[in-house]
């Protein structure tokens, strides 16, 4: 198949998911057009099943926002008449969805029909989507896509209650390569990040404020007081600040590294002992999934789909949303006893294997011939 795929080419779960979708569809040696406004951070080498169309959004001194929804249309409909792409497959609601579906009215003016596949991933529905402004192209474009995906039960039940949709959504989790996450660095250097006798915590997020960063430097702060240990925050955003602040306040400075974004969260995990992630919302957990997939257990929260990934008792524990106490004491609980860590790392590894990418591709392949079976029908 010739597929396009419309996603944020940014460090966010979506945007990776994506990426990984298009590498490993490209691998099974299906054709993939990634349409976007630059090259997807995981997207390292472009290949002859692999292509990348950038979006161009001309500067228009009239508008006060450039109008990049227009742009994409066009640019979909350029990439779908060049290139013969046969399946749409947009990742977020809005504005992909809607740009998708315009594209879509265009090529039929010109006899050329073609299905969208639409994956819904959380902030999409739960934020932006159900703002009164959007509620309605949001129902719109959800309702006109020829198939749609949530990453999580939890999603799709928050996207059934919020919108009046009509469509049938399926759940196709998000995924990994597990076996990209096999340790198999001959210079991990942990002993760069922590002594030995000290435990490796870390957090990997775009630290907005659903991500709860200052639940994270609490939870941490009681755990070193007990179990000698390093705190490992990656990513950039928002809160990175105020965390820095409270961090310094606590003084805490020689115990918590800022690395900023990174392109080498693999490595990272690879000398991590435990993952936290207290985050208000989730609507899968990616970022847990990767933690896992490393051998890393977790400490989240019951938010969301993360219930869905982490199983308590078993690849970490779940609490709720706030409670630093119970979260630092689960932190103890795993850290405290090296048999007890171990267990809990093979666990981890064990559960992430149920969203490896074998597994989960092939639904997406399943959900395409249906969307292309269903034009002729």
């Amino acid at each position: 198949m010739k597929i396009a795929i419309v996603c944020y080419p940014t460090f966010g779960g979506s945007g990776v998911v994506a990426t990984e979708l298009g590498v490993a569809l490209a691998e099974r040696g299906h054709e993939i057009h990634f349409v976007t406004y630059k090259q997807p951070v995981r997207l390292d080498l472009l290949s002859r099943n692999i292509h990348f169309h950038e979006v161009s959004v001309p500067q228009y001194p009239l508008f006060k926002y450039q109008p990049y929804e227009l742009a994409l249309s066009s640019k979909l409909v350029d990439t779908v008449k060049r290139f013969g792409i046969e399946v749409l497959h947009v990742h977020y609601a809005i504005p992909h969805a809607y740009a998708g579906y315009m594209a879509k009215q265009m090529l039929a003016e010109e006899g050329i029909q073609i299905p969208m596949v639409t994956t819904l991933h959380g902030t999409d529905i739960t934020l932006v989507g159900n703002h009164p402004f959007y509620k309605p192209a949001v129902t719109f474009s959800i309702n006109n896509s020829d198939c749609v995906t949530s990453v999580s039960q939890s999603l799709k039940d928050d996207t059934l209650r919020l919108f009046d949709i009509r469509n049938e959504i399926e759940v196709v989790p998000n995924f990994i390569n597990v076996d990209d996450y096999t340790n198999h660095f001959t210079d991990c250097q942990r002993d760069l990040m922590a002594l030995p006798e000290e435990k490796i915590i870390t957090h990997v997020s775009n630290l907005r404020p659903v991500k709860r960063v200052l639940d994270i430097v609490e939870i941490f702060n009681i755990v070193q007081q007990e179990i000698p240990s390093k705190l490992l925050i990656v990513g950039e955003g928002p809160e990175r600040e105020p965390a820095e602040a409270l961090v310094e306040k606590l003084g805490l400075k020689e115990r918590v590294i800022f690395f900023g974004n990174s392109h080498e969260i693999n490595k990272i995990l690879c000398f991590t002992d435990l993952f936290l992630l207290p985050s208000e919302k989730e609507s899968f957990g990616l970022a847990a999934l990767e933690a896992m997939a490393s051998g890393v257990p977790v400490i989240s929260t019951n938010t969301g789909g993360l219930p869905e990934v982490n199983i308590q008792g078993e690849s970490g524990f779940l609490s709720d949303v706030g409670n630093i106490t119970e979260m630092a004491a689960n932190a103890l609980k795993i850290l405290g006893d090296d048999d007890t860590l171990a267990r809990f790392k093979i666990k981890a590894k064990e559960t992430a294997r149920k969203f490896d990418t074998k597994t989960v591709v092939g639904q997406y392949e399943t959900l395409y011939e249906k969307a292309m079976a269903s034009l002729t029908v």
